[in-house]
C-alpha cells in the first residue's frame, strides 16, 4: 500500500493497493464511500475493460500487458482506478505494469500535479498503459514477420501451433485495447468528465495511440488468418505430392509383382518355362516396364 498527497488548490490523496484483501478494501471504502457497484468490480477483479462515472467518481478498469521475450507470450494484469474530487485509489492485480515509475514521474512535476489534480493521475496511468501497448505492438509485428518468412520461405519451417499461439496472443491484445479506445475517446471529448481543456488534449493523444494499436491488431488478425489458411493449403499440397509419389512407386512395383505372380503358379503348360532365354527375357521385360513407368511418372511430375 502506497500513499501520495499532493498540495495546492486541487489537493488530493493517492492510495495505491496491490492485490488487496476484502478487509483491506473494506477499510478504504469506509473512509471514501465508493459506489457499491464499482467496489464490487474492484473486489472481484477480472473485469471487462471500461471507464464509467458513478456520481462524482470516475471508475476505470484497464488491462495491463507485458511481453515475454523468451516465449513470445503476452502476460495480463489489471488496474482499477477510482478518481474522485480529492482522492485517487489504484488497485493493481498481478505483477504486470507496476505504478512506481508513474508516481515518480508525477512527483518530479509537482506544479503540474497540483494543477491537474486527480485527473492528471488518471491520464498518467492510462498513458503509461497505452505506451506499453505500443511496445507490444512492435513485438507482435516482429513475430508476425517471422512467421510469414517461415511459411512463405523456400523451406516451410512453420508449425500450425506457432501460428495459432500468436493468433491467441493477438486476441488477448485485442481484448485489452479495443474496449479501451471508445472509453478514452469519451475522456477526451467535451461531453466527458474532464474539465481541463489541456488535459482533454492529452487524453486525445492517448486516444490516437490506442486507435493506431487497434488498427494494427485488426490487420494482424486478418494476416494471421490468411497465413494459417495458406499454411494449411501448403500442407494439403505436400500431402498430395506424397500420395502421388507413393502411388507411382506402387505402380512400378505392381508390374514385376504381377509377372512374378504369373510365373509362380507352377503350371506345366507354360511354353515360356522351357525357353532357354525365358528367365532373362522376363527379367528384362520387367526392368523395361519399370523404367518406362519411372520415366512416365517423372515427365508427369509425380516423381
Amino acid at each position: 500500500m502506497a500513499k501520495i498527497r499532493a498540495g495546492g488548490p486541487r489537493d488530493f490523496l493517492w492510495l495505491g493497493l496491490k492485490d488487496p484483501t476484502d478487509e483491506e478494501f473494506a477499510e478504504v471504502n469506509a473512509e471514501l464511500g465508493l459506489h457499491p457497484l464499482a467496489v464490487e468490480d474492484a473486489v472481484s477483479g477480472r473485469q471487462r475493460v471500461k471507464i464509467e462515472r458513478y456520481g462524482s467518481t470516475i471508475f476505470a478498469a484497464v488491462k495491463t500487458l507485458a511481453y515475454v521475450e523468451q516465449t513470445s507470450d503476452i502476460e495480463t494484469g489489471e488496474i482499477m482506478i477510482f478518481v474522485g474530487d480529492h482522492f485517487v485509489v489504484t488497485v493493481r492485480r498481478g505483477d504486470v505494469a507496476p505504478l512506481a515509475p508513474v508516481r515518480a514521474l508525477l512527483e518530479s512535476h509537482p506544479e503540474q500535479l497540483a494543477s491537474e489534480g486527480a485527473d492528471g493521475v488518471l491520464h498518467a496511468v492510462l498513458d503509461t498503459v497505452v505506451d506499453t501497448y505500443l511496445e507490444i505492438d512492435v513485438e507482435v509485428a516482429d513475430d508476425l514477420e517471422t512467421i510469414e518468412e517461415a511459411v512463405f520461405g523456400s523451406n516451410d519451417t512453420a508449425h500450425s501451433g506457432s501460428i495459432y499461439r500468436l493468433k491467441r496472443e493477438v486476441l488477448e491484445f485485442r481484448r485489452a485495447a479495443s474496449p479501451l479506445t471508445p472509453a478514452v475517446a469519451w475522456l477526451a471529448g467535451e461531453d466527458g468528465p474532464i474539465e481541463s481543456a489541456e488535459l482533454r488534449l492529452r487524453f486525445r493523444d492517448v486516444s490516437d495511440h490506442l486507435l493506431r494499436v487497434t488498427d494494427h491488431i485488426e490487420t494482424y488478425d486478418r494476416l494471421l488468418a490468411d497465413i494459417f489458411n495458406a499454411h494449411l493449403a501448403q500442407i494439403s499440397i505436400q500431402q498430395n505430392n506424397d500420395m502421388r509419389k507413393i502411388s507411382a512407386w506402387v505402380a512400378m512395383a505392381a508390374v514385376p509383382t504381377m509377372v512374378a505372380g504369373i510365373y509362380g503358379m507352377n503350371f506345366d503348360d507354360m511354353p515360356e518355362l522351357h525357353w532357354s532365354f525365358g528367365y532373362p527375357l522376363v527379367v528384362a521385360l520387367m526392368a523395361l516396364a519399370c523404367v518406362f513407368l519411372y520415366r512416365a511418372f517423372r515427365r508427369s511430375g509425380w516423381l
